[in-house]
C-alpha cells in the first residue's frame, strides 16, 4: 500500500533563505510557462503548448540563468511544469463536462508553497547522512537540512516534497509497499452520523462533542484579519508591520488546521480500534455548502429578496469547521492500513426514518435533536436513529455485494 509522511525541518538560517529562493525560482518558473501558454493561444496561429515542448527548453534556461534556475534540481522543475500541464488539463476537462472551468493563474510569492522531487537520489537523497544518529534529508542547491523524524519510515520512499507552512517547512514522503499493520477483529460493527452539534453519534449512543476549534479563535482570529485590513492589499513593498502582521494571521490559520487534523486523527484511530466495520453517510459536501441562489423581486427590477444567505453562510461555517470530508479520508485510509471496513451508504432521509417501523416523514425530525415518529411513537436522540439507520444500510450494501 501507498503511505505519505510528512516530518518537521529544522534548516539552519541559510538553508532556510535558500529553501524561500527555491520556492521564489520554481514559482517564476511556473509563472513564465503560464504566460508562454497564453501568449501562444492569443496568437493569430492559435497554437497549443504542451508539456514536452516547455521542458525540452529547460536545458537552454538553466544555461541562460545558472544563478537562479541553474541552481536547482533539472528533475524538480519538470515537477512544477507538470503541475501547470495537470492544472490545463483538469481546466480543459471541467469546461468539456460543463463545470465552471476556472482557468489556470500566476501564483503570488507567498501561493507557491511546494517543490516536488519526483524520486528519491535525484536532486534529493532521504536519510542523506546514515552514519549520522540525526535523520537528514539533502536538497539540490540547499544541502543536507535537518529532519525531526517522530515516527519510522517504512516501506520505499518514491517522492520527496519539501512544504513550507507559515514559518515553518516540512518534507512529505510518499512511500509503497508499504505493510499494512492489520489489528485483531473485535467483531463490532458501527454506523456513525456527522453533524454540528455533535462531532459524531454512534449507533451505540456515544456522542463526540464538536471541538469548534474555528469558533474557539474566532475572537483572536478576528483581531488579527482587522490589523491586517489596515495595511493595503495591494502594495509592491510590504513593511515591516504590514509582514508581521501577515505572519500573525497566518499562523492563527496553520493552529487552527492543526488542531482540526489532530482530533480527525485521534477520532478516526478511536473508531479503527473499537469496531472491524464503521458505516458512515456519503456526504456530498461541495453541495452541502453551496451558496443559495438569488432571488429577484419581479415588481422591482435590480432588487432581490431575502433568500436566507446569512443563516447559510454560518452554517457552511460551522460544516468547514467540523471538517468532515478531511474526516473521512482519513477515516478510510486508517481503516484500509488496519484491515478494517468502511462502508458508505445513502445519506437520504436518515434521519427521518423510523428504524422500529420505517415510516419516512419530515415530520418525525420534531427537532433538530429530537426524534419522534409519527406512525409508531418511537422516540430518542435524532443523531443516534440516523446513525442507526446508517448501520442498518450498511448491512443491505454488504448483502447486496455478497
Amino acid at each position: 500500500m501507498i503511505r505519505a509522511y510528512k516530518f518537521l525541518l529544522r534548516p539552519t538560517a541559510r538553508q532556510v533563505t535558500a529553501l524561500g529562493e527555491m520556492l521564489r525560482d520554481h514559482c517564476s518558473l511556473y509563472n513564465g510557462a503560464l504566460q508562454e501558454r497564453r501568449d501562444a493561444y492569443r496568437h493569430s496561429s492559435k497554437s497549443s503548448i504542451k508539456y514536452g515542448n516547455q521542458s525540452a527548453q529547460l536545458k537552454d534556461i538553466r544555461a541562460f540563468d545558472p544563478d537562479r534556475q541553474g541552481r536547482w534540481s533539472f528533475s524538480s522543475q519538470q515537477a512544477t511544469l507538470r503541475r501547470l500541464d495537470k492544472a490545463f488539463q483538469a481546466f480543459f476537462r471541467r469546461a468539456k463536462s460543463g463545470q465552471t472551468p476556472g482557468y489556470p493563474r500566476f501564483k503570488g510569492a507567498g501561493h507557491f508553497d511546494t517543490v516536488t522531487f519526483p524520486r528519491d537520489g535525484d536532486g534529493c537523497r532521504w536519510d542523506s547522512t546514515p552514519h549520522d544518529a540525526q535523520t537528514r534529508v539533502r536538497l539540490q542547491g540547499v544541502g543536507h537540512v535537518r529532519v525531526h523524524m517522530h515516527r519510522p519510515v517504512q516501506g520505499r520512499v518514491k517522492t520527496i516534497s519539501v512544504k513550507r507552512e507559515g514559518s515553518r517547512w516540512y518534507v512529505v514522503l510518499a512511500c509503497d509497499d508499504v505493510p499494512a499493520e492489520k489489528m485483531p477483529p473485535t467483531g463490532g460493527n458501527v454506523g456513525i452520523d456527522l453533524g454540528i452539534a455533535h462531532f459524531l453519534t454512534t449507533s451505540e449512543g456515544e456522542h463526540v462533542a464538536n471541538p469548534r476549534f474555528l469558533q474557539a479563535m474566532a475572537d483572536e482570529l478576528a483581531e488579527a484579519q482587522r490589523n491586517l485590513a489596515r495595511f493595503p492589499k495591494w502594495t509592491r513593498q510590504r513593511t515591516k508591520r504590514h509582514r508581521a502582521a501577515a505572519r500573525k494571521v497566518a499562523k492563527l490559520h496553520c493552529k487552527i488546521r492543526r488542531q482540526r487534523a489532530d482530533f480527525h486523527h485521534k477520532t478516526a484511530r478511536t473508531l479503527i480500534t473499537g469496531y472491524d466495520v464503521i458505516a458512515h453517510e456519503r456526504l456530498n459536501t461541495v453541495g452541502m455548502t453551496k451558496s443559495p441562489a438569488p432571488k429577484t423581486a419581479p415588481r422591482q427590477p435590480g432588487s432581490f429578496l431575502p433568500n436566507g444567505s446569512a443563516a447559510k453562510a454560518g452554517l457552511n461555517r460551522s460544516i468547514f469547521d467540523a471538517g468532515w470530508a478531511q474526516f473521512l479520508g482519513i477515516l478510510a485510509n486508517k481503516a484500509e492500513s488496519a484491515g478494517r471496513l468502511t462502508v458508505p451508504v445513502d445519506a437520504r432521509n436518515t434521519s427521518r426514518t423510523c428504524p422500529e417501523c420505517g415510516h419516512v416523514a419530515k415530520e418525525n425530525r420534531v427537532t433538530q435533536e429530537r426524534f419522534q415518529c409519527t406512525a409508531c411513537g418511537f422516540a430518542a436522540n435524532a443523531d443516534h436513529v440516523g446513525a442507526t439507520n446508517v448501520l442498518n444500510r450498511a448491512g443491505l450494501v454488504l448483502c447486496a455485494e455478497a
